[in-house]
């Protein structure tokens, strides 16, 4: 029997198409993160639009001339609104450094004592429950409430810490009537109330760190102070910076203990009044939504740029 021919496929006509390809399987991790994806799309995309909306709306309003209401006839004006805020040397830039003073000062003490509480509470101690209940007792109440609370121990008149500074001799203080003591007596009280959440945090880092460097420089004949400077601090440094940045951007936007114990203004003669007080002010009391606008605008600049110098100390620390 004669081998069949099989004939070539002319030029220009294809042959049968090849079989088709099987996909591969979709491994574990491939499923498992599209699930993820899945999963977090939708809050991702309404925390993205609750963060995008009412900074494009304030960013369009910083470019306007409103006044009055929010929703009244206005005119776009560019930057003129920058201008003003910028160039206004008797309230803007008071409040700047007021600002400044208040979350430097404040975060200083709070992350020096709070190290201090946390490396005293690293080892267990008889009472140590106890001592930590009480030291975030600050922490429950809300800052008005602070506010109000420090208003009556501080009255210059009545308060209990003028009857104790007079019982040992000492002279009787102003503390928040006055222009001068306003703004470090507001400090303390900040301190007073989030030192303790600085030290929480610092204390959850000191509880991970390894026991080995430091005993080993223990057994080299480091002192404490040596050990601490030398092995803990660099070793606790990421959490360090971490809690800088939290803390700083909550000082930052510090607004109801302020308002709450020297009222619109910031005081008499704006002593404590700082940019997210005189923000307020500005949208409230006297209805320049446009410059007001451009005030949170440049306060949300200002907060960024403080976040950012922070994180490049702390990485360059950390490296």
């Amino acid at each position: 029997m004669a081998a069949t021919e099989v004939s070539p496929t002319p030029a220009g006509i294809q042959g049968p198409p090849d079989a088709p390809r099987s996909r591969p399987p979709r491994t574990f991790e491939q499923a498992n993160r599209r699930l993820k994806w899945a999963m977090l799309t939708p809050a991702l995309l309404f925390v993205g639009l609750m963060i995008v909306f009412p900074l494009a709306f304030t960013l369009n309003l910083s470019l306007t001339d409103a006044f009055g209401a929010v929703n009244a006839d206005k005119r776009h004006i560019g930057l003129q609104n920058f201008l003003d805020a910028l160039g206004d040397t008797r309230r803007f830039w008071p409040a700047a450094r007021r600002t400044l003073v208040f979350t430097v000062g404040a975060v200083v003490l709070e992350t020096v004592l709070g190290l201090a509480l946390a490396m005293l509470m690293r080892k267990p101690f008889r009472g140590m429950r106890l001592v930590r209940t009480v030291l975030i007792i600050p922490l429950l109440a809300t800052p008005v409430a602070i506010g109000v609370l420090w208003l009556l121990i501080l009255d210059p008149t009545n308060g209990i810490a003028n009857h104790l500074l007079a019982g040992v001799g000492l002279p009787r203080q102003e503390f928040l009537g006055s222009v001068s003591q306003s703004l470090p007596v507001l400090m303390l009280i900040d301190v007073w109330q989030w030192t303790p959440m600085m030290t929480l945090l610092l204390l959850a880092g000191l509880t991970t760190l390894p026991e080995e460097p430091e005993e080993a420089a223990l057994v080299d004949g480091a002192s404490a102070w040596q050990r601490f400077r030398h092995v803990i601090l660099p070793m606790l440094a990421p959490t360090l910076a971490t809690a800088l940045v939290l803390r700083a951007v909550d000082a930052l936007k510090t607004f109801d203990i302020l308002y709450a114990t020297k009222g619109a203004g910031g005081g008499s003669d704006f002593e404590v009044e700082t940019l997210n007080v005189y923000a307020y002010g500005l949208t409230f009391d006297y209805q320049e939504y446009g410059l007001a606008a451009a005030v949170l605008v440049l306060f949300t600049l200002f907060i960024i740029g403080v976040v950012v110098l922070l994180r490049r100390r702390g990485g360059r620390k950390n490296g």
